[in-house]
């Protein structure tokens, strides 16, 4: 299989997954008990206020017309009204994506590089107190549920670091810099990261020190060894860029984990990025929120999984034959 046609297939299949995921999208929140009436604003409305405002969402239309409705908008990147606040979708999500980025993509980093390294060592001193340990305090940490271990940081870190917010609200007062206001930012998604990247670096270690094993056994190493290289080196040079595949696939479908762990997360932080809004739309019963957000996570997830598989294509040439 060559390049191009292995592109083009990968790219068509990442399309037909987010056409059915879009639909599917469509379909749960009108099949769901209930529209967007039995809101919580609209429970004592009386009946024509009810039939105004299925009107006004659209819902009034046959279900087939809803749907032709809702790609042509969705293509437009429109993706309604909130009921709560009136505005539109796509900016109340867009600026909570802006917090929520950052956030994920400090724990990840965090995970992916603590997780690595760990592995690495475990594999290399496989048997050892430091294998033994390793994987035992990544197990540990893998283990905890992500909102008991956020609680618990705000309990032993609440005086000493901000545990609600995105920014000190009194710093715009003071007319920060650059600098500040980017330490600002820094110190209050600090706990919310962390608790994302400490719970992933366990997965992160198993998986780097399964593959490393596993590649330790291949020719390639043995002949490295036999040319008198130095274990780090074979370790380092020959068995990690080796185990890359594995590694790779877990980033990809470890991401959405992330996106999907942050919505507790940023619950008990009071942080105000997409998962906080799919929190606060779930109790208010805002489909338009909840319909869109479901939707970038599934696009997060479709996106991040096409990634990995170019890059499984760039790592392993075996794959175009």
């Amino acid at each position: 299989m060559g390049a191009g046609n292995y592109v083009l297939k990968r790219t068509g299949f990442a399309v037909a997954t987010v056409l059915f995921a879009v639909t599917l999208n469509f379909v749960i929140f009108r099949a769901a008990p209930g529209d967007v009436t039995a809101a919580l604003r609209c429970r004592n409305c009386t009946a024509q206020v009810r039939e105004a405002l299925k009107k006004d969402f659209g819902l009034d239309k046959p279900k087939l017309e809803q749907y032709g409705i809702y790609l042509r908008e969705l293509v437009k990147g429109n993706l309604g009204r909130s009921i709560v606040t009136e505005e539109p979708v796509s900016s109340e999500l867009g600026a909570a994506l802006k917090n929520t980025l950052p956030m994920v993509a400090l724990g990840t980093i965090f995970s992916i590089l603590f997780g690595i390294a760990t592995g690495v060592v475990a594999a290399w001193r496989r048997g050892t107190v430091a294998d033994w340990g390793g994987v035992g305090v990544s197990l540990f940490f893998y283990s905890l549920p992500t909102q008991w271990l956020g609680l618990m940081l705000v309990i032993l870190f609440a005086g000493v670091l901000p545990v609600s917010g995105v920014s000190d609200p009194f710093l715009a007062f003071t007319h920060p810099g650059l600098w500040e206001t980017f330490v600002d930012r820094m110190r209050h998604m600090l706990l919310p990261s962390l608790t994302l990247g400490i719970v992933l670096y366990g997965e992160y270690t198993l998986i780097t020190r399964s593959a490393i094993l596993a590649t330790l056994g291949e020719d390639y190493v043995l002949t490295a060894r036999a040319k008198g290289l130095r274990n780090w080196a074979i370790v380092w040079r020959h068995a990690l860029r080796n185990a890359l595949l594995p590694i790779t696939s877990l980033i990809a479908l470890s991401f959405g984990y992330v996106v999907g762990g942050s919505i507790l997360v940023e619950a008990v932080f009071s942080y105000p990025g997409i998962g906080l809004a799919t929190y606060d739309a779930v109790n208010t019963r805002n489909y338009p929120v909840l319909q869109g957000s479901f939707l970038i996570l599934t696009l997060a997830v479709v996106t991040a999984n096409y990634i990995a598989d170019l890059l499984y294509f760039k790592l392993d040439p075996r794959i175009s034959e």
